[in-house]
């Protein structure tokens, strides 16, 4: 083949934002990438500065890419969410853009799965605050409120990855499990599934919410929710912050209505470590406060890092977009031996006979097309075997459906 590969890796350059693992660094370099690195998250004037020459972003969950912030860019190809939600990304601005994002819905999830183990069983014996009178020279033996997690009931607040991995874990310890899904899911073990929220919440001894992050899932458990649980009742929130009335939780805890509770994750958080940060909860008996660490393992950045990294260095290097959270997925293999063109288009009725008239009119014979649609955009591969001009790209260019055209090679 006498083309050469389009656009040179050491031309793509990558931003990788809030402390991602440097796992992520070492494989998009050693790709051939440039990689810059900042610590923390940043504002929205200082991303659209930074953003305008970058080929890819990778963000956590503090890093807001608003569509003011993604239709800034003019060299973006790719996101890569270094966590599990997306809700911090304008999806459909994103795919409007010709931008597809890539997250990791599963690397983490045991080591959420077990500091919710952790948690439970650290409220159920009171060892925080045992812990706490020790530090401050007072000697507080009483079994007085301290609790077995066997035979417990466990009530878990959306059954997906995370809430039905921990089933099976708690399960194994001894707790009968029931839950609640908006979605049908298939209970693993003897879990037992509820058809409504409001029967977890007044059996359960131990509540935990593994939610995803959908605006209808605000303040889903507020004061009424939390005066339906039983008295004495644990409560953990490692999903998103605000899915929880905050107050209503404190008011809960302070009245003596829960005997306890954990809390990961905020509905105000600080942009990076050092920083301020204030809640009702703080200074509550038996209230475990944790800052947003559900992920924070060794195993699970590493884990997510590489994840990613595989499906962005995938996508620039092949075209393949499975998994992708908001763009039509094509899985696709190795370039061998032809030319290989991405069209990225709205979607709209016709786009594919345009493109394969466009390749006719040209003497251009496809090997292979690889074609596949979502609500926003379509997203169509080919591969041709022989050479063309710059007027074909320009031709394909030209159409008004057209978003974005990639040579690969």
């Amino acid at each position: 083949m006498k083309r050469a590969l389009s656009y040179p890796k050491n031309k793509i350059t990558v931003l990788l934002l809030e402390n991602i693992d440097p796992l992520a660094k070492k494989l998009l370099f050693d790709e051939g990438y440039s990689v810059k690195t900042v610590s923390t998250a940043l504002s929205e004037k200082d991303l659209i500065d930074e953003i305008k020459n970058v080929s890819i972003i990778g963000i956590r969950s503090k890093t807001q890419l608003s569509a003011e912030i993604i239709n800034s860019s003019t060299k973006l190809l790719a996101i890569g969410a270094f966590c599990i939600g997306t809700n911090q990304i304008d999806s459909d601005a994103s795919a409007l853009k010709g931008i597809p994002i890539f997250n990791a819905p599963y690397s983490n999830t045991r080591s959420v799965v077990e500091l919710i183990l952790g948690e439970m069983l650290v409220l159920s014996r009171k060892i925080f605050d045992r812990s706490q009178n020790l530090h401050a020279g007072h000697w507080n033996k009483s079994s007085a409120g301290c609790h077995e997690l066997r035979g417990k009931k466990l009530g878990i607040i959306g059954y997906g990855n995370i809430g039905s991995q921990l089933s099976v874990l708690a399960e194994n310890l001894g707790m009968e499990v029931m839950y609640y899904d908006i979605s049908d899911k298939l209970s693993l073990g003897n879990a037992k599934s509820c058809k409504t929220m409001k029967e977890v919440l007044k059996n359960a001894d131990i509540v935990t919410i593994h939610v995803d992050g959908r605006s209808a899932n605000k303040n889903l458990i507020g004061k009424k929710e939390f005066a339906l649980m039983k008295q004495g009742a644990l409560f953990l929130n490692a999903s998103r912050g605000f899915v929880i009335d905050v107050e209503a939780l404190a008011e809960a805890i302070t009245q003596k209505r829960l005997a306890g509770c954990a809390v990961d994750v905020f509905p105000t958080e600080p942009n990076g470590s050092g920083a301020g940060f204030q809640s009702p909860l703080q200074g509550l008996a038996n209230t475990i406060l944790t800052p947003h660490i559900g992920a924070g393992t060794v195993e699970a950045q590493q884990n997510i890092a590489k994840y990613v990294s595989s499906k962005l260095i995938q996508f620039i290097n092949t075209g393949s977009t499975t998994l992708s959270v908001n763009f039509p997925e094509i899985q696709l293999s190795e370039i061998r031996k032809v030319h290989r063109l991405i069209h990225i288009h709205k979607n709209i009725p016709g786009v594919l006979a345009k493109i394969n008239t466009i390749l006719a009119r040209n003497k251009i014979n496809i090997e292979a097309q690889y074609l596949k649609t979502n609500e926003n955009v379509g997203y169509v591969i080919f591969d041709v075997n022989r050479t063309y001009g710059k007027e074909v790209i320009q031709q394909l260019r030209d159409m008004s459906e057209t978003i974005r055209v990639r040579v690969l090679y």
